[in-house]
């Protein structure tokens, strides 16, 4: 199944490194082999025998393409990528894939500045597999197991359910251990199981302070650290011109939407969040924009789940639903915004689709199915 990113990375190939960070089996090896199938080399940093070849520089000068797998997990792997880059050009071409480390091991000391462009691999939208699946079988079957290329394929639920919690476990235990005390581990995945229940909701610091027995700045911490390792992302509430609005306060998601608690409602908002925040980073990788997704709140308790900024502009404000459709706070927060922010209303069972003045209500799977990526 061809993955949205595949012909901009192939094109990008041609110009500089390509670095492609995501969640772990979220298809970044098979994406890095699809591009140039016929005559590549792969390196993966887990494998001794190929330390070995990357360190001695041993693949065939003459390929149309290097993967390198885990690069960052080597010492001063910028440094060395530069080089290399610096040496030889893009003949062959390079690719770096690995986990989500790799995106946070690139903010310190960019010393690959102006060499390469970046790329983030999401699970499987309904936007994105819609050649192969109807909007409405697409969403069903994202809710049920995920988007994650394995469990999603499959379909099958209690496949899915022994997918994630190895998923989850393996990340805790090895990657999360790479970076932070082994005595904090116990205390992560706790963490994870009392997110997964407020999915949508403000993260309450203070309350999961006392449910886990650490100081607030801990947590804090430890969802950073989730969030790095692209298990869950937060958003925050969008404050610009709105009067009363809340300043903090994010609300926290999961990249997988199939390991939520069974709760349709939240299943739904959390499959919605993911699909938004693929857009965002697909407009932002692929043409240079900068973009946002926060959500609307005040201190008179009025709320909307989402608002998407795109280079500093409001562009879309979007209430999710299961059934029945309020538009009241969406008329509220719609007259504070630029009149180019849309207000649309994401309703999964509807029966017909309609405008409310400006309010759009649209069917959630027709319109996720029509975005970018």
């Amino acid at each position: 199944m061809k993955r949205s990113i595949e012909e901009q990375i192939k094109k990008d190939l041609d110009e500089k490194i390509v670095l492609l960070t995501g969640p772990r089996q979220v298809g970044k090896t098979t994406i890095s082999k699809a591009v140039f199938p016929g005559n590549f080399e792969y390196f993966n940093l887990d494998s001794g025998k190929d330390r070995l070849l990357i360190k001695n520089e041993a693949w065939k000068k003459d390929s149309d393409l290097v993967v390198f797998d885990e690069l960052h997990k080597m010492r001063n792997w910028k440094r060395w990528l530069k080089g290399i880059y610096d040496t030889h050009g893009i003949r062959p071409r390079i690719f770096v894939t690995g986990s989500s480390r790799l995106d946070t091991y690139r903010k310190g000391g960019d010393s690959l500045a102006g060499r390469f462009f970046y790329f983030r691999l999401h699970p499987f939208s309904a936007a994105e597999i819609k050649e192969e699946f109807q909007p409405d079988a697409a969403l069903d079957r994202i809710m049920s197991v995920g988007g994650f290329p394995e469990p999603f394929l499959k379909g099958n639920i209690a496949a899915a359910k022994r997918w994630q919690k190895t998923h989850i476990d393996r990340i805790i235990k090895e990657d999360i251990f790479d970076i932070s005390s082994p005595h904090n581990i116990r205390g992560i995945e706790t963490l994870v199981e009392l997110l997964r229940q407020s999915v949508g909701s403000p993260i309450a610091y203070d309350s999961l302070a006392r449910d886990l027995e650490v100081a607030a700045p801990t947590v804090k911490q430890w969802i950073k650290i989730l969030e790095s390792l692209y298990i869950i992302f937060t958003i925050t509430p969008y404050a610009k011109n709105i009067a009363r609005s809340l300043k903090k306060q994010p609300k926290v998601y999961f990249y997988d939407t199939g390991y939520i608690k069974d709760d349709p409602g939240a299943r739904l908002e959390n499959a919605v969040a993911c699909a938004l925040l693929k857009r965002l980073h697909y407009l932002e990788d692929t043409q240079g924009e900068r973009c946002s997704l926060n959500y609307l709140k005040d201190k008179d308790k009025r709320e909307v789940d989402f608002l998407t900024v795109r280079d500093g502009q409001p562009e879309k404000l979007i209430e999710v639903k299961l059934a029945d459709v309020d538009v009241k706070n969406l008329k509220h927060f719609s007259s504070l915004l630029p009149a180019s922010a849309e207000p649309l209303v994401l309703v999964k069972d509807l029966s017909r689709e309609q405008d409310q003045g400006r309010i759009k209500i649209r069917k959630a799977a027709s319109w996720l199915s029509g975005l970018e990526a």
